[in-house]
């Protein structure tokens, strides 16, 4: 199986990318929303460690952001309570599609949590910051604040642009975006077979 690890910043469009190599994708955002939505051990740890922000479940995104701008150290704390979970989900999905030829793993805190390993294929993608800034705004739950405080929790992109070993320009329209990828998860197999 070959591991595809998508990296970039916030906003960068990694999970549009990671849509376009058409195979299955492990999406840790979605899997952190719903863990927040469904998992009542998570809410339980989440209002122990945070009593005066965190009060119902399903946990709601305007308590996480008070927690976090409440105090800087919050963020790890969050962290450190979800990661593990999402780390087990991952698992999870890389047992049930073990038989996939190749699959895609859209997770914006891969790095700094270890969850790559050596073979892995890493991709950067690389967006404007106007672009970004743009899609960024569009987002219904926009706060600079807390895409600030993500942001510093994130290892430098210059660090991820140099691990990687492609980079995807993702300033084109869907449709060259498309043909860009397809001829890159060719080259992506046929060197994978070669070796």
């Amino acid at each position: 199986m070959i591991r595809v690890c998508v990296l970039g910043s916030i906003g960068s469009g990694k999970s549009f990318v990671s849509k376009l190599f058409n195979c299955p994708v492990f999406n840790a955002d979605r899997v952190v929303n719903y863990i927040y939505r469904k998992d009542e051990n998570c809410f339980k740890k989440l209002r122990k460690t945070f009593p005066d922000h965190i009060k119902s479940s399903p946990v709601r995104k305007s308590e996480l952001i008070s927690a976090i701008l409440s105090k800087n150290i919050n963020i790890n704390k969050i962290s450190k309570i979800v990661h593990p979970i999402v780390r087990k989900n991952m698992k999870n999905f890389l047992k049930e599609k073990k038989n996939s030829k190749m699959v895609v793993l859209d997770i914006p805190l891969l790095i700094e949590n270890k969850l790559n390993k050596k073979g892995d294929i890493l991709i950067f993608v690389k967006t404007k910051r106007s672009k970004i800034i743009k899609r960024l705004k569009k987002r219904k739950n926009y706060n600079k604040k807390i895409l600030d405080k993500l942001r510093s929790n994130q290892s430098s992109l210059l660090k991820k642009e140099r691990l990687s070993n492609y980079v995807v320009d993702n300033n084109f329209s869907a449709n060259i975006m498309k043909k860009n990828i397809k001829v890159l998860k060719k080259k992506i197999i046929s060197e994978r077979n070669s070796t």
